[in-house]
């Protein structure tokens, strides 16, 4: 059975510029969600030892402390446990945090992306970076020890000048975990509806401001790698470092290809070998408790590109004696010709096979060989 669980808690006071999950500004509708996603819970979780629980958005923090609270008591949780709840610095208070503190919440994700208020403002955000300092300060005063903040690259008015700079503030904070993010702008996101993408620019009726292109991103990452790395970050996934032993034990799971649990309106789960979605209408997921919009049986081949997939993300890529265990195969010989081909770009071990830093950048084109 799952020992992880994510649940989506849709509420924003507003919805930034580019982003394109599932969430809504009416907060009156949040007792009846969590009337509703407290029953979908207890559909399917049957009291089993949890590890992680990640309460991610929309904007986890608009909660009332007495909400959350009925959402973790559910749960049986592991001795040692992760409980990740996601927050907006403008979100937050002393009171806030000792209460998350007091319920169980021993990591937080704050949605920091930049310390750049020209930025800030520009892509919606109500925060400024005086906000983020206050939050930190905030969280550490009520004894969290286990800080992720948002950083993201790739955002209108953004160069590795001001990108040196937002690293510098961020490592500051003496903090032990940053998630990185590349900016995409999706068709469904307020920018969706400007963005010209063969130009990378977005064309407003009075103005035009151009987004780093797909190679300037890529610098940017170089840049991060390198800057983060000289500061004891070491980077464990494709997007995500940390200092050791701060890895979030939770999106592991994810890139480990093991199951979990998704609770909670647009979440995705795994269980028992079937990959589910919920339903993304409010009002198609309240009717619908003991439903799912989408379910799938995963094939063998299915899982086994899903091996791969997740796999590469990691740093330490694919355990190949694992990996032969688990399908019957010899990894080394069936991928041979791949791992030959780009030989620059992977790193091979006795026991490991991993994308380089080169070969991040352009796994896309080698994972698609794989696949």
């Amino acid at each position: 059975m799952p020992k992880s669980v994510y649940i989506h808690i849709p509420f924003c006071k507003s919805k930034c510029k580019y982003c394109s999950f599932i969430s809504f500004a009416t907060l009156d509708l949040i007792p009846a969600y969590i009337n509703s996603l407290i029953q979908e819970i207890n559909t399917l979780y049957k009291g089993e030892k949890i590890k992680t629980l990640y309460l991610g958005g929309g904007t986890p923090s608009l909660l009332d402390l007495n909400y959350i609270e009925n959402i973790i008591k559910i749960f049986n949780f592991d001795s040692e446990y992760e409980l990740t709840l996601e927050l907006n610095p403008d979100d937050v208070n002393y009171n806030y945090l000792y209460g998350l503190k007091n319920l169980g919440v021993n990591r937080l994700s704050i949605g920091s992306q930049t310390f750049n208020n020209k930025i800030l403002k520009f892509i919606g955000r109500r925060h400024d970076s005086k906000s983020i300092i206050k939050s930190v300060e905030f969280a550490k005063k009520c004894d969290f020890n286990n800080l992720s903040l948002d950083l993201i690259y790739g955002l209108p008015y953004q160069n590795i000048k001001t990108l040196k700079f937002d690293l510098k503030e961020f490592l500051k904070l003496d903090i032990q975990h940053i998630s990185t993010y590349g900016l995409k702008v999706e068709n469904n996101s307020y920018w969706g509806n400007f963005f010209d993408y063969e130009n990378y620019q977005l064309k407003f009726k009075d103005s035009t401001v151009k987004i780093p292109d797909n190679d300037i991103q890529a610098e940017m990452y170089e840049f991060i790698n390198e800057i983060l790395s000289e500061n004891k970050f070491y980077r464990y996934e494709i997007s995500n470092f940390s200092k050791k032993g701060f890895e979030s034990k939770h999106n592991l799971n994810y890139w480990n290809n093991s199951e979990y649990y998704g609770f909670g309106i647009a979440a995705h789960g795994y269980i028992n070998g079937i990959r589910y979605s919920n339903f993304e209408n409010f009002t198609d997921y309240i009717q619908n408790i003991d439903k799912k919009n989408f379910s799938h049986k995963v094939t063998k081949n299915e899982k086994l590109e899903e091996e791969i997939f997740l796999g590469f993300r990691k740093t330490e890529g694919i355990n190949i004696l694992n990996f032969n265990k688990k399908f019957g195969l010899d990894f080394l010989n069936k991928y041979r010709n791949t791992l030959d081909k780009y030989s620059d770009y992977i790193n091979q071990t006795p026991t490991n096979v991993s994308l380089n830093l080169k070969g991040v950048l352009l796994s896309n084109i080698i994972l698609s060989e794989f696949l």
